[in-house]
């Protein structure tokens, strides 16, 4: 039996998760899943956010289903999102824009750089340690060189090599891999590359990058396709793999049923596509599409659908498309 773990977290992941879950339970009524409580929630009452024994059930699904945490800015707190990822050695976050005139994949390396956790503070400073490696640069590499040759096999480096020299290491990494691999690449330095993405969408297809950059990147290029409530993501392992949207808990709207659960199902698309469900990931997409045609949205993008309603339409699409 496929065992789901599903993590709704803080603020609007605890509305937006039920929603995802119930087009999973749609389409594979057989799939077993569990909820693990994790986040800022759990850490008040218990003051730990997440437990040893939390990252075994993590370990034990075949997919995590994972809505949004609250990280405080306290000194005791420790990022879940990077512990999780670390643990479990997610090294892949993929990010697909996709909207009219925008198909774009960012491949986000996911366990080092300025997320590298190795952090410290002093009396008249704090410092993050900035951890490039060549093993973390290669194994992402490969990944946006086989992603790309899945797609339109084009592959753009997105650097900041001109300033800083563990961006010059990771770059040379990528370009090498992409030779070996037969990809065609070009180089782009991340500034410069974020307001073209902006500009000239079309021009991209894949685009590989390190941790910060990866994250600033597709948030920004979110902007094409309506806002951070329409994009999911992907945080892939060897062994492992974690589904969630982009954007963050908002306890500011949290509680009010507005939250735009789009995101949220759309990575439980990308979830099904990973278990080998391609068809049951198209029926999500068309579902979507079929809604959102119907003027079936939350606020955020004009419309005045709360969260359950257009899960519910969700719903009711996917059930007319499989008849």
């Amino acid at each position: 039996m496929t065992a789901i773990a599903v993590v709704a977290g803080d603020g609007i992941g605890q509305e937006v998760v039920p929603v995802a879950q119930e087009v999973l339970a749609l389409l594979h009524p057989e799939y077993e899943f569990y909820p693990v409580e994790i986040g800022y929630g759990k850490w008040k009452k218990t003051r730990t956010a997440c437990t040893p024994d939390d990252i075994t059930l993590l370990r034990g699904a075949d997919a995590i289903l994972f809505g949004a945490v609250t990280t405080p800015p306290a000194a005791d707190y420790r990022s879940v999102v990077l512990q999780i990822r670390k643990e479990l050695d997610l090294y892949a976050n993929l990010r697909p824009v996709r909207g009219e005139g925008v198909d774009i994949m960012v491949v986000r390396e996911n366990t080092e750089g300025l997320y590298s956790g190795i952090e410290w503070q002093e009396e008249d400073r704090a410092s993050t340690l900035r951890v490039i490696t060549r093993k973390g640069s290669e194994r992402i590499a490969r990944t946006a060189c086989r992603i790309a040759r899945e797609r339109r096999n084009l592959l753009t480096i997105g650097n900041k090599a001109n300033v800083i020299k563990s961006d010059a290491f990771f770059r040379d990494i990528c370009i090498r891999t992409a030779e070996e691999e037969g990809v065609p690449y070009t180089t782009a330095f991340i500034d410069a590359l974020t307001l073209d993405v902006l500009m000239h969408p079309g021009r991209y297809d894949v685009i590989v990058t390190t941790n910060i950059f990866g994250d600033i990147l597709s948030d920004a290029a979110a902007y094409l396709v309506g806002g951070l409530g329409l994009l999911p993501s992907a945080n892939i392992g060897d062994s492992h793999a974690l589904f969630e949207p982009v954007h963050g808990s908002a306890p500011d709207i949290a509680g009010q049923g507005i939250a735009n659960p789009v995101a949220a199902i759309r990575s439980a698309a990308m979830l099904l596509a990973h278990l080998g469900d391609t068809r049951g990931a198209a029926l999500i997409d068309n579902a979507l599409r079929l809604t959102a045609a119907k003027g079936i949205t939350t606020p955020d993008t004009g419309g005045t659908a709360s969260t359950r309603e257009v899960g519910d339409a969700v719903c009711t699409a996917i059930r007319r498309l499989m008849e």
